[in-house]
């Protein structure tokens, strides 16, 4: 035998996105959002990114994006709940009627008790998580698909909430209640720096805390490099976001009825920043809660197990039945904190409250990356798939598009982001869809914002078209 001489292979030179480690689809939806915030930028004359718009914008999303943490483990184990919009409605007559009408008349407590409030959002988040249990029991025991038993939530429980409050807008809602609304409850610009910079250390924390856990285990980790960039991004964006809300100034009319309140005079060039808002606080944490549900606990490995494949889950001795039941309680309670959030914004319960949130919830979770086919979704991609729904409908708004196209383009981005999705997992179809994109995408810039626009991407999606050729995606 003799000897063959080989070429020693080189190793493969990793790209900038690869030794990062960041997840190409959320950099797609990262992208897609920059996108939308500088074109509405750029039409509105820069109210957008106002900071006045982004306090607004994050205080829209909450709502939305509170359920949509819900939705995500619902989709993931291969269901769906059309009820959530009705049922954030049930309670938020639950708790308007509890501060208005129960508590005043049977135990004499009347507005600006500090009962009222707490009392009032127990109320909710226990209606909505026995709600959503019974349903989930039908589901899991009955078998009754979820289509069906939230398809008649959705009738039953919009005109529950109608009954409770005879049709009537239930208002004002007690002051501590709507604190949680937003521009109402905010934490001022000293608290806010000192949660930022808590959170930003907690981050870089983070990313080096699981460097050392990946190292005492001996996984392969990150360049050095890398981490300390991602926890400067993370820092960073952290910082940047409270800076944001902090430069968004109270107007004088309130700063003088605040100060008259108090006996005092407003001094001259007084100014005071809102701050971080406690909604906004709010879907934080629960959002770093739900991220440690889905990847630390066992409810978490279940829910994805079961979604993954129910069949085998259940094999493996996972009661998908209990899991149901769990799962869709869980969801029950997200719409009660998010009528907590959306009748304190408003100050009010009003019969419309909800109304079509179920769509924005289901195109949240899906836009953020949650696949209809079950077992895969995360908490951070609804989140941000709220937030684009949102900013959307407020560029839209700003702009003047009528409202009937609005929800136009809504539908277009819902089916958009499917189609999407698809494309990323089946090979098969993607140069079909790239070139799609590659040819329509042009037209549309031409028919919406001019031939300048529509010229540009035009050659953009040209030399995309060579470049992907090249590397054999077409």
């Amino acid at each position: 035998m003799s000897d063959t001489a080989r070429p020693v292979e080189q190793p493969r030179r990793r790209s900038l996105l690869d030794s990062l480690e960041i997840d190409t689809r959320l950099l797609g939806m990262l992208l897609a959002f920059l996108v939308i915030c500088l074109a509405f930028n750029y039409m509105t004359g820069g109210r957008f990114l106002s900071p006045r718009n982004i306090f607004n914008l994050s205080i829209q999303t909450v709502s939305v994006a509170i359920m949509a943490t819900g939705m995500v483990f619902v989709i993931v184990t291969r269901h769906i709940d059309l009820s959530v919009g009705a049922l954030l409605a049930t309670c938020s007559a639950f708790m308007a009627m509890t501060q208005q009408n129960w508590l005043p008349g049977y135990l004499g407590l009347e507005l600006g008790s500090p009962l009222i409030a707490p009392v009032a959002i127990a109320v909710g988040l226990v209606a909505g998580t026995v709600i959503g249990a019974a349903q989930g029991w039908l589901i899991g025991y009955l078998t009754i698909p979820s289509f069906i038993v939230t398809l008649g939530g959705l009738l039953v429980w919009r005109n529950v909430a109608w009954y409770l409050t005879g049709g009537q807008t239930i208002g004002p809602l007690d002051e501590t209640f709507q604190l949680f609304g937003g521009i109402n409850g905010t934490l001022g610009v000293t608290l806010s720096w000192v949660l930022a910079v808590l959170a930003a250390a907690a981050a870089v924390w983070s990313v080096f805390s699981a460097r050392r856990a990946k190292l005492a285990h001996e996984f392969p980790v990150k360049p050095l490099w890398a981490e300390v960039v991602m926890a400067a991004i993370f820092a960073g964006a952290i910082l940047g976001f409270v800076a944001i809300l902090n430069a968004y100034q109270v107007p004088v009319g309130r700063l003088r009825r605040i100060f008259e309140e108090r006996g005092e005079v407003l001094p001259d060039d007084f100014t005071m920043g809102y701050g971080l808002p406690i909604s906004v606080l709010l879907l934080i944490v629960l959002a770093v809660v739900m991220t440690v549900i889905a990847r630390k606990t066992r409810l978490g490995r279940y829910i994805f197990a079961t979604g993954g494949n129910p069949d085998s889950a259940e094999l493996s001795g996972i009661n998908t039945r209990l899991l149901t039941v769990k799962v869709f309680a869980l969801m029950g309670f997200l719409c009660g904190l998010s009528a907590v959030v959306a009748s304190a914004r408003l100050t009010n319960h009003a019969n419309d409250i909800g109304t079509l949130d179920e769509l924005r919830v289901i195109a949240a979770a899906v836009i953020g990356g949650t696949a209809l086919s079950g077992g895969i979704g995360t908490i951070y991609g609804a989140i941000l798939g709220a937030l684009i729904m949102q900013s959307l409908q407020s560029g839209m708004a700003m702009v003047g598009v009528d409202a009937p196209f609005q929800n136009i383009v809504v539908g277009v981005v819902l089916v958009e982001a499917v189609l999407l999705d698809i494309a990323y997992r089946v090979a098969a179809i993607r140069p079909k869809v790239l070139a799609v994109h590659l040819i329509v995408l042009p037209v549309l810039m031409w028919l919406w914002f001019g031939w300048p626009f529509g010229l540009g991407a035009a050659v953009v999606a040209v030399l995309a078209w060579q470049w992907m050729r090249k590397k054999g995606v077409m």
